[in-house]
């Protein structure tokens, strides 16, 4: 069987900790697209990790991580991640590569953190980590697979040729020096040397662990609002972040897919620029931010403060909608404790007229958030197991927001840890 994690919205909404709870009963983990840009928060038994390519199931002996050819692969990150988990007494875990994923080479960095030097005050708030850079030169056609690293002849003309057309643009447009071709073959035969125990045919492997019976879980970066296509573009990532690309960015057939856990935060939280509706600022954002995920809502990657706001019913119906969801995962609920009064976002109104309907983002930049006010619960729920004995306000809380975005909450997290998670039995599920 096949299972998909994946956001509902900007990202950073607890995917690591439901993909390290989850691949208890799995038996591979695949990352099927993104990069190094964002990562995936997991507090287990070793501790307290930021993983960034990985998949967050890295930390079970009887798993399989698998990186897909969906992944933006920085190799000399990933073998640093491995190498990070494992001096903290995590066993080694078993790693694949696929042969046709595609390399983050070390001037996507650079052309990154060029871009957004010239672009200035009209950044799209870059990660800086090569990934725009990186998928440009993918769908170009004149990226590096994996397994063109064990084409030594192959692989020192197609070097030449990319360095031709990337020096124009380094001479000509940032003024920066250029790439010696020489130099960058020799690095890539350091990363061939890093990565060949580990590379094989993912969507061969994948093919017969379904055959066999075996527990797959996709494990996505980011969220629905952060995709390309249906995202608040321009200000989203270079890959898509839906459940669907999973089947793409894996190798395996769309049917397979039986299970998309979708993850909601039970209040909103972003890093990067775009548009964020329920957004809250000063006092009241340093609040929920300090108080926020465990110790604090910063980027995993970047350190970033997240900026926040409330829980986003039109934002969470949409991103819901467009991954096909079939449960979803409400994480980081015990935060919101300390609150007399919860506001949530239940449309957005734009020039005058009120809807619930997720629009473009042109529109979206004009859309002011119309907030419903429900009362507190005001005491920590962490360590509750059963739906039943949590405060009456918190239930009419979930139950109010399951109703407002039409999909199963069936999964509570009220805490960091693995065991902090709830189960329930929602109505929507059954019907």
């Amino acid at each position: 069987m096949v299972k998909a994690v994946v956001g509902a919205n900007w990202g950073d909404e607890g995917k690591g900790k439901i993909t390290d709870m989850m691949a208890e009963k799995a038996d591979v983990i695949v990352r099927f697209q993104g990069g190094a840009n964002a990562g995936h928060t997991i507090v287990n038994c070793y501790g307290k990790f930021a993983l960034h390519t990985l998949p967050s199931g890295v930390f079970y002996g009887h798993t399989t991580s698998v990186i897909g050819n969906g992944v933006a692969l920085n190799i000399p990150l990933l073998f640093k991640e491995i190498q990070s988990i494992v001096e903290r007494n995590v066993p080694m875990p078993k790693i694949l590569v696929s042969d046709r994923a595609q390399i983050v080479m070390p001037y996507h960095i650079l052309f990154d953190q060029y871009e957004e030097e010239r672009l200035g005050g009209k950044s799209f708030g870059s990660t800086k980590s090569g990934i725009a850079p990186f998928y440009s030169d993918k769908y170009a056609k004149i990226g590096f697979q994996v397994n063109e690293l064990f084409d030594d002849e192959g692989l020192a003309e197609k070097v030449k040729s990319v360095c031709a057309v990337k020096n124009v643009i380094l001479k000509h447009l940032y003024n920066k020096p250029e790439i010696d071709p020489d130099e960058l073959l020799s690095t890539l035969h350091e990363y061939r040397n890093m990565v060949e125990p580990y590379v094989c045919d993912v969507s061969a492997f994948l093919h017969q662990a379904m055959k066999d019976g075996k527990t797959i879980l996709l494990e996505g970066q980011l969220g629905t609002l952060k995709d390309p296509d249906h995202g608040i573009y321009p200000m989203v990532t270079s890959s898509s972040t839906l459940a669907a690309f999973g089947a793409i960015g894996a190798g395996i057939p769309p049917y397979e897919i039986k299970q998309v856990v979708t993850v909601c935060k039970a209040y909103s939280s972003a890093v990067g620029a775009g548009a964020f509706v329920s957004e809250i600022f000063g006092d009241e954002a340093d609040e929920l931010r300090r108080r926020g995920g465990d110790g604090g809502e910063y980027g995993a990657t970047t350190g970033r403060p997240r900026r926040m706001g409330w829980f986003d019913c039109v934002a969470s119906k949409y991103g819901c909608r467009l991954q096909g969801t079939t449960d979803v995962a409400f994480t980081v609920l015990d935060v919101l404790g300390y609150l007399d009064e919860i506001p949530v976002c239940v449309g957005y109104d734009i020039d005058g007229k009120v809807t619930t309907d997720f629009p473009v983002t042109h529109l979206l930049e004009k859309a002011k958030p119309v907030l419903r006010t429900l009362p507190g619960w005001k005491c920590d729920i962490r360590g509750i197991t059963k739906y039943e004995d949590l405060p009456e306000n918190c239930r009419n809380y979930i139950e109010f927001i399951e109703k407002q975005i039409g999909y199963p909450i069936t999964m509570i997290s009220n805490g960091p840890r693995r065991q902090d998670i709830i189960y329930r039995e929602s109505p929507l599920k059954k019907a």
